[in-house]
């Protein structure tokens, strides 16, 4: 089963997403991504959180009701609230709460560095791996040192980076992300996403070839059986359509064996988000 492991959406009809700009300033929805993910033979997604408010989680997870494509959901609650457990528990047992599988907060728009180390906030990430549920690190280059301790002090708390931390592959370097990003991997409990790469390359000259040094250090770093892709359609618009992302991610691939493609590919997020094995 082909997954998609990080995808959005959003209705600005019902609430605005100020980051937005350019040609995805507009609304996007499941209905949108069905013709590409068919086009790539996607099967299965999963659908993550794009503004810290507790009503979008219930209306992702009432998507996936409706929608097959979507089999998982990557929600938001309030890391920091004493009744986080209680929260989480809500999310579960509502309507549809059988699709969340994960947490994620945006740590990337967090001016202390070490904010994932803050007592109230390791206090809900323990609260979110005793749910049962996994939490996505959305942080930034400076902010990997911090993710690296949390990770080893939680390691009960299954953890999966998004968009490889976002690297500077516009500018080409690759210290200190690269010796960090090898520092998290050999923490067995947390997984990457080969996601968001195109948006942190030149968005009007980007290549594969700007890309792979990037994608080198992840796979060897974390292994194929801890690296999913995703396409993080439609932010990706910004740079890459649907195909392009797609097509770049097997290129990024092709040197790997069939059976370490198929756990980019589906595999690993089938196993991380406990997505069906079949349509």
């Amino acid at each position: 089963m082909r997954v998609d492991a990080h995808h959005h959406v959003w209705d600005l009809t019902v609430r605005d997403q100020p980051w937005t700009t350019g040609v995805i300033r507009r609304s996007f929805g499941v209905e949108d991504l069905l013709p590409l993910a068919s086009q790539g033979s996607v099967e299965a997604t999963v659908l993550v959180q794009t503004v810290t408010v507790p009503e979008e989680t219930p209306e992702f997870l009432a998507l996936a009701e409706q929608w097959p494509l979507v089999q998982a959901v990557v929600g938001w609650t309030d890391l920091t609230a004493e009744d986080v457990a209680d929260r989480l528990a809500e999310l579960t047992g509502g309507t549809g709460g059988r699709w969340l599988r994960g947490i994620r907060h945006q740590v990337q728009g967090e001016p202390d560095p070490d904010w994932l180390c803050r007592a109230e906030v390791r206090r809900g990430l323990a609260a979110v791996g005793q749910a049962g549920l996994v939490y996505e690190l959305l942080t930034l280059p400076h902010q990997l040192p911090a993710a690296v301790r949390t990770v080893s002090e939680l390691p009960e708390v299954r953890f999966v980076l998004d968009h490889c931390s976002k690297p500077p592959i516009a500018s080409g370097e690759l210290e200190p992300w690269a010796g960090e990003i090898r520092r998290l991997a050999a923490r067995e409990n947390v997984a990457c996403k080969l996601s968001g790469l195109v948006t942190e390359a030149d968005h009007a000259n980007w290549s594969v070839a700007d890309l792979r040094p990037y994608a080198e250090v992840v796979l060897a770093a974390f292994g194929p059986d801890r690296v999913m892709f995703g396409s993080d359609w439609p932010v990706c618009l910004l740079a890459a359509e649907y195909p392009e992302v797609l097509d770049a991610t097997e290129q990024l691939t092709a040197e790997l064996s069939a059976a370490e493609r198929e756990r980019v590919f589906g595999g690993t997020a089938t196993e991380v988000y406990r997505l069906r094995p079949g349509p």
